[in-house]
């Protein structure tokens, strides 16, 4: 299984950073973007200092793993924006509501909105994790825009009926609710009724 995982600009770097480990756990090979905005949040939510230009899976992760393949958000030609690569899902976590508009647009001006738009017209899974609140009419409307389209929009909402004790529960589950979305499956948190 491939998965593309973008990183973009809203609240949420801990989603994205867990998502990607726990797919590396899985041995799937994970295709990441990270548009300037994820770059700086990144930094400022995590610490983590990416270079975007000489980009090291190390400074991502930690560590290094072959399992994760890294584009430029400019690098337009990528595999990951042609139809013809086998890509089995796209997440874009976190989900900036600019990020969110170009997919609903239709716009194609950078990789991730190339990726989006080609996992859509592909009919394969495109899940959307925005963390935002509240929301405005024109948030709701891309939603639904791109709900109708064919993506899941899963907003970052831990639940609270596990009474998470960290934050790092509150991240997995999330991370979780992806994960079952992707139809893999996972023990980052306990279902309603165990």
């Amino acid at each position: 299984m491939q998965i593309i995982v973008a990183i973009t600009g809203a609240s949420g770097a801990p989603y994205a950073i867990r998502l990607i480990q726990a797919l590396v756990e899985e041995k799937l090979e994970v295709h990441v973007t990270i548009s300037a905005a994820g770059a700086r949040l990144l930094k400022h939510e995590m610490g983590i200092a990416v270079d975007l230009r000489n980009f090291s899976v190390k400074s991502l992760l930690g560590k290094t793993t072959t399992r994760v393949v890294y584009y430029h958000h400019d690098y337009i030609s990528a595999p990951i924006a042609s139809g013809t690569f086998p890509i089995d899902a796209m997440v874009v976590v976190p989900c900036s509501m600019s990020t969110l508009a170009g997919i609903a647009a239709g716009l194609g001006n950078n990789l991730i909105l190339r990726a989006a738009d080609v996992t859509l017209k592909e009919r394969r899974p495109l899940i959307l994790v925005p963390r935002e609140t509240p929301l405005g009419l024109i948030a709701i409307e891309n939603m639904a825009s791109v709900t109708r389209a064919g993506a899941c929009v899963l907003p970052a909402m831990p639940a609270l009926y596990n009474r998470p004790k960290t934050v790092q529960e509150m991240v997995d589950f999330v991370v979780g609710k992806i994960l079952d979305q992707l139809h893999i499956r996972h023990e980052l948190f306990r279902r309603w009724g165990e």
